[in-house]
């Protein structure tokens, strides 16, 4: 990492950059590291600001429902709707799209969960067939191709696991660079309850220090990790891994407090750089040869359309129609467990064990859908909104609850959604946000096979539970969604320009020199943990993207 005193690069908005990278998080970082590494000339727009490790809180107010580094809705206001058919309305006090805006994006406040998608998350269309109402399709890639990058996130950002400890896992060309962080009480049980049935849980791969690594410290074992950022910097954010690479080089710019709102075009069709607001609000261009958008599964398809031409009237890329439909959350069901003892789960990752028995899609449970279990905690704060149904939420009993924090854990199930065409981001028509730029509107409804397959794990959670000696289970109730954090699919990629937005090297189809990559670039959401394949694209990208440069072919 570079020290504090060392100089940062800074770019004229008037000088004309290689490569403006729209988004600092899982990819963004990624991005802006290869790119110059490889020689280019680099400027990282992010739009929150950059904090340092002293400046995160573990304040669950603050973080969870204050909006403390995460998009507001008071200022980045979204609608929902869950028919195409309906007049899209604003949620009370909350977005139904969540994530990070500050240096470092979500990967600054994600639980560290680091699963690879196994073999079959690449060919499911043509192994499984149509499914009705959906669009399941093959990746125009392979877990082969994708292998080498998977491995080179684990090593270059900082992965704990165990290689091997799961029957089935895909295969690796090479283990995990720290083994495994200590197992939480939580883990204990949900291990104890998965081999009673015969299950194969083992220790979960998480990107989060077990012990030193390249200047990092290991965990310092605070217990709140979902929603809120290191300040030991043990997790593995592009903040603290990355982007201080990619700052070292001496070519890269991270101009935080920057919105871009608008990508530049000309006359030919090309990117020429992108419109943003400071954070006074003042608006400014910055030229660039080329623009790589990782602003994640929302903003992405956001900017495009709202990026509109004459030359492009219906969004940048878009001559498919397909920028920001396709939206995925990855749907999953589970259970929190009471038990006789204390647990103590307040301290430590939340994450020490996993379970993948169920990860395919099996055809006998009649439905589609897989996925994977793990055990889990959350804080206080955050546990106390959850009551269980039959206990008072007032008075003496409620009291009680409260006070048994100590002794409850989730078995949280996590799975896949299909995409359709019909669930999507695009513009409000009427809703602007603070900087007057119109507003994204959500539309989602949840296919049937997701629904079942969601109750079919929270039956499986009531299971491995109770196994493991639960005194009380209280399951999950599967709802309607209407909203999610793991935002996928929405600029799919593909060989067929009239069907994807990008190709299988992130390019656009329709503009030579403009590039995407992050969670709109997922074919199939995967089985609920999407950033590691989302760093794993990043770092292919960018390799196919720097050679591209050097080749003159942008």
């Amino acid at each position: 990492m570079p020290t504090k005193t060392m100089q940062r690069k800074i770019y004229k908005p008037s000088e004309i950059v290689d490569f403006i990278v729209i988004g600092s998080g899982a990819s963004g970082g990624i991005m802006a590291r290869e790119l110059s590494r490889a020689g280019n000339s680099v400027v990282v727009m992010e739009q929150g600001p950059r904090m340092g490790p002293g400046d995160f809180e573990h304040d669950e107010l603050k973080y969870r429902n204050l909006s403390g580094i995460t998009n507001n809705p008071n200022t980045n206001p979204q609608t929902f709707r869950s028919d195409p058919n309906q007049k899209a309305t604003r949620v009370a006090g909350r977005n139904p799209l969540t994530y990070a805006r500050i240096v470092g994006g979500s990967s600054a406040h994600f639980n560290a969960n680091f699963w690879r998608l196994h073999e079959i998350d690449f060919i499911e269309g043509s192994k499984l067939g149509p499914i009705e109402g959906a669009s399941l399709v093959d990746w125009p890639i392979t877990y082969a191709e994708l292998e080498p990058y998977y491995t080179k996130v684990e090593w270059e950002v900082g992965v704990s696991g165990l290689a091997g400890a799961s029957p089935f896992d895909p295969w690796r060309s090479k283990p995990y660079p720290m083994p495994p962080l200590p197992v939480k009480s939580s883990g204990v049980l949900f291990e104890r309850g998965g081999r009673k049935l015969g299950l194969h849980p083992y220790p979960a791969p998480m990107a989060i220090n077990s012990q030193v690594y390249k200047g990092r410290p290991p965990c310092a074992q605070c217990g709140l990790c979902g929603g809120f950022g290191c300040e030991v910097m043990a997790k593995s954010s592009s903040v603290w891994t990355v982007i201080p690479e990619a700052e070292a080089t001496g070519r890269c710019e991270v101009r935080s407090d920057s919105y871009v709102f608008r990508i530049g075009m000309d006359q030919a069709g090309r990117a020429t750089g992108v419109h943003f607001f400071d954070n006074k609000k003042v608006e400014h261009f910055q030229k660039a040869r080329a623009v790589v958008v990782c602003a994640n599964g929302s903003e992405t398809p956001k900017l495009l359309l709202n990026s509109a031409t004459p030359q492009f009237a219906n969004g940048l890329a878009n001559s498919s129609g397909k920028v920001g439909r396709y939206l995925m959350f990855n749907k999953g069901g589970g259970v929190a467990a009471r038990f006789e003892n204390p647990l103590n789960e307040y301290k430590g990752a939340n994450v020490t064990r996993v379970i993948h028995d169920f990860y395919d899609s099996d055809p006998k449970r009649g439905f589609y859908g897989g996925g994977g279990f793990d055990a889990r905690s959350g804080g206080p704060l955050t546990w106390g909104q959850s009551v269980p149904d039959g206990t008072p939420t007032w008075g003496p009993k409620f009291k009680e609850y409260l006070e048994s924090y100590n002794y409850w854990m989730t078995c949280a199930g996590h799975g896949t959604s299909l995409a359709q065409e019909t669930n999507r981001v695009d513009i409000d028509p009427e809703l602007k946000d603070a900087w007057g730029v119109p507003a994204m509107r959500v539309t989602y409804k949840d296919h049937a096979d997701d629904i079942k397959h969601a109750k079919w794990m929270v039956e499986r959670g009531k299971e491995i539970m109770d196994a493991a000696g639960a005194v009380q289970i209280d399951p999950g109730e599967v709802g309607a969604a209407n909203g999610g954090v793991h935002l996928l699919g929405t600029c799919r990629m593909g060989n067929n320009s009239d069907t994807s937005v990008i190709d299988k090297y992130h390019r656009t189809h329709d503009v030579k020199n403009l590039f995407l990559c992050d969670g709109s670039s997922m074919v199939t959401s995967g089985r609920g943990q999407p950033t590691q394949t989302i760093e794993a694209l990043a770092f292919r990208a960018g390799d196919h993207i720097a050679k591209f440069a050097r080749r003159g072919e942008i």
